[in-house]
């Protein structure tokens, strides 16, 4: 049986006032009000034994006898999952919007609004909705779905399937084949016999999906559908931040504008379930909705978007002949280069673990592989912003998150504000000079070995899942030898590079490399920030560049 999602309203002064607010979700949500803080712990833990899912609980600041903030951690212990808003009348707004400060900050409430006054009070329900919003992408069961995933058993190409599907905002449904709608995609396919599996349906497709490739390929095309004798004036080879702002600025200019992506558009950002220090977006934004507003917004000017097709090789042009960025899937020709690839997370290396990947072992924040983590015991692994985002997301579905780092803390490696809601929350706990030595299980991870390095003591723990977040590889084996880079790997521009490249004695101007027309941004360019507001101005101030170096070839 499935029941509607709810909103759960405690207000002991205005439920009638907030009530009426509520009234325009009361079509697709059920509005449950109570009046006390023993009477919402009551109704919230007979609606977790009844399955009833709880995607907002809004709490009228202040409550009597007691703090907003114990209330909703109460209420969040309860259930986790369900976003949290304090609401505040007006004459007690200012100084409710001082008591509810830290709360907010570390992460207890995921925001603060003033109570409506009157009618159409849309700031209000902008920020009801983006709460609902969130909710629905990562806990919610996709009511209408884009695509459908069918198969016997939930294997690591279906999971990888499911994890690209979510990084690319398609709602998306995993069947059995003799479910209902098992029988109905199936009956849609004109081949006889047991297909290969899985079978993916979507839009007017329907066949077996061998690869993400696959995926990609069908929902976006192939480089090669570029007609070989046309030249875009800029190719940008990586989707994430650095390369998506590119885009958009490079698009809306008025240059032709190719992207390349070998994932899912987003790159690295694009796995964060909440970026909350992102300028203008107060009650923050998960990477995937940032990638694909960006996405789009390229798009309305004009952006070519080809994902899963990494690429290979970089011809550079010589003699005025436009650079050539070869992929699997075809070449494409530009006037100009702008290399956006980012950094992709450092293998561990534990032979027993890498054989799990996909089966309770993850590269990344694994989106989609946070619902299966359900009541298990969970480690990520990693000290950055994208650890810490993972072990917040990851800290709604598991029973326990252990985070391990190397280091003695986070503080020197994680923006203070991910440290602040890490350490207020009960089911986070963070484990300093620690890393994993092993791991393994039957068909699935099971356990894993912990070594103290301070002690050199060793600890078996069982575990249900496994997130590796950590380092920064740049991976630009691909790049011309001419192409300079650091010892890291990293691509150097500006004053970085080796005088003997310069031309005419000067150096290149900033983000421009050692060959002409060939442009770095964002987090794959040496001596980058590695965040993602810093890669989007990079990926976006590139572009002046990138016009001025057209212009000079075409004088």
């Amino acid at each position: 049986m499935t029941h509607t999602p709810s909103i759960v309203v405690l207000s002991e002064s205005h439920l009638d006032t907030l009530l009426s607010q509520f009234a325009r979700y009361s079509g697709e949500y059920a509005v449950i009000p109570t009046s006390t803080p023993l009477a919402a712990k009551q109704l919230l833990g007979t609606m977790v034994a009844d399955g009833i899912p709880v995607a907002l609980l809004v709490v009228d600041h202040p409550v009597s006898g007691v703090e907003t903030e114990h209330v909703l951690a109460k209420l969040r212990l309860l259930v986790p999952t369900a976003r949290r808003m304090a609401v505040s009348h007006w004459d007690h707004f200012r100084q409710g919007a001082v008591e509810m400060r830290t709360p907010v900050a570390n992460g207890a409430i995921d925001a603060f609004m003033l109570l409506p006054r009157g009618k159409r009070d849309e700031e209000f329900h902008v920020a009801v909705g983006e709460l609902l919003n969130d909710w629905n992408a990562t806990v919610a069961t996709p009511e209408v779905e884009s695509t459908q995933i069918i198969t016997p058993e939930r294997d690591a190409l279906t999971n990888q399937l499911l994890e690209y599907l979510t990084r690319v905002g398609a709602p998306t449904g995993v069947h059995a084949p003799d479910s209902e709608v098992g029988q109905q995609v199936l009956a849609r396919m004109e081949a006889d016999g047991t297909p290969a599996w899985p079978v993916v349906a979507t839009f007017d497709q329907v066949g077996p999906v061998s690869s993400v490739r696959d995926m990609a390929t069908r929902l976006y095309g192939r480089p090669d559908e570029i007609e070989q004798d046309q030249v875009a004036d800029v190719v940008v080879v990586g989707a994430g931040p650095a390369g998506l702002a590119a885009a958009v600025y490079a698009s809306s200019e008025g240059l032709r504008t190719v992207v390349l992506e070998s994932e899912a558009i987003g790159g690295q950002a694009g796995t964060s379930s909440m970026i909350r220090n992102y300028l203008g977006f107060p009650r923050g934004i998960s990477g995937m909705r940032l990638g694909q507003r960006a996405r789009l917004q390229a798009i309305r000017f004009g952006t070519q978007f080809y994902t899963g097709w990494p690429a290979v090789e970089l011809v550079p042009g010589a003699d005025g002949a436009p650079h050539r960025v070869v992929t699997e899937g075809g070449d494409v020709l530009a006037r100009a280069v702008v290399i956006a690839t980012g950094v992709e997370y450092r293998r561990l290396g534990i032979e027993s673990l890498e054989e799990l990947v996909g089966r309770g072992v993850h590269y990344g924040a694994a989106m989609a592989a946070a619902r299966e983590m359900e009541g298990r015991d969970v480690v990520v692994v990693g000290g950055g912003n994208s650890a810490g985002q993972a072990a917040v997301h990851l800290a709604r579905f598991a029973r326990s998150v252990s985070v391990v780092v190397r280091r003695d803390d986070l503080s020197s490696t994680m923006s203070a504000y991910l440290t602040q809601e890490l350490d207020a929350n009960p089911r986070i706990t963070v484990y300093g000079r620690a890393q994993v030595v092993d791991g393994g299980g039957d068909d699935r991870l099971e356990w894993l070995e912990l070594e103290h390095t301070d002690t050199e003591h060793r600890q078996r723990i069982e575990v249900g899942g496994l997130f590796l977040l950590i380092g920064a590889e740049p991976h630009c084996d691909w790049l011309p030898p001419e192409l300079a880079l650091d010892e890291r790997g990293f691509v150097l521009t500006g004053r970085q590079v080796p005088q003997e490249q310069w031309l005419e004695d000067l150096p290149p101007a900033p983000q421009t490399t050692s060959v002409p027309g060939i442009f770095a941004a964002g987090d794959v360019r040496a001596g980058s920030m590695k965040r993602v507001a810093s890669a989007t101005g990079e990926g976006a101030s590139v572009v002046s560049l990138v016009h001025g170096y057209l212009d000079e070839q075409r004088r």
